[in-house]
């Protein structure tokens, strides 16, 4: 058996641009760098950066395209997928990442959610009522229980 499977964590250097394939499925496309830092022979700290062309189909391209904006940090899994066609003549080949699966980086304070409320300070404490989230992405809005869970509740 084989692996393709890609993890990466880094910040948009654009915003999502959406698009409707012909079949009416919603395409999001953008860019995610990623950085690592190393030590040169002479001992100098350094720091490299790479860029990814991201592409995600379907729902998961929507609530891209309605939460994610440039600048903000964002957990992908994956698969990469190098496309080629011609151009006059010439043929071109765009490796990418196919987004299975991600999550929403932490938002800096003071910036909106795609929901209109403001984020809490990081000196505070998000509660249920205030800390508006965008949904998970492939479904609904998690919802949790207003009561205390008893950990003699648990069945297990």
């Amino acid at each position: 058996m084989y692996l393709n499977k890609v993890t990466l964590y880094g910040n948009l250097t654009r915003d999502p641009e959406l698009k409707a394939l012909p079949g009416g499925q919603q395409v999001a496309s953008f860019g995610l760098a990623t950085n690592r830092t190393f030590k040169n022979k002479e001992g100098q700290q350094q720091e490299q950066s790479e860029f990814h062309n991201i592409v995600a189909f379907g729902r998961t391209a929507e609530v891209m395209g309605q939460y994610l904006k440039k600048g903000r940090p964002a957990y992908i899994e994956g698969r990469i997928q190098t496309r080629s066609w011609d151009k006059d003549g010439v043929k071109q080949y765009r490796t990418e990442i196919v987004v299975d699966t991600f999550q929403f980086g932490p938002q800096a304070a003071g910036e909106r959610s795609g929901g209109g409320s403001s984020a809490p300070s990081s000196s505070q404490a998000p509660s249920r009522e205030t800390a508006e989230q965008p949904p998970a992405f492939g479904g609904e809005e998690i919802q949790y229980p207003d009561e205390e869970i008893n950990p003699e509740d648990i069945p297990f």
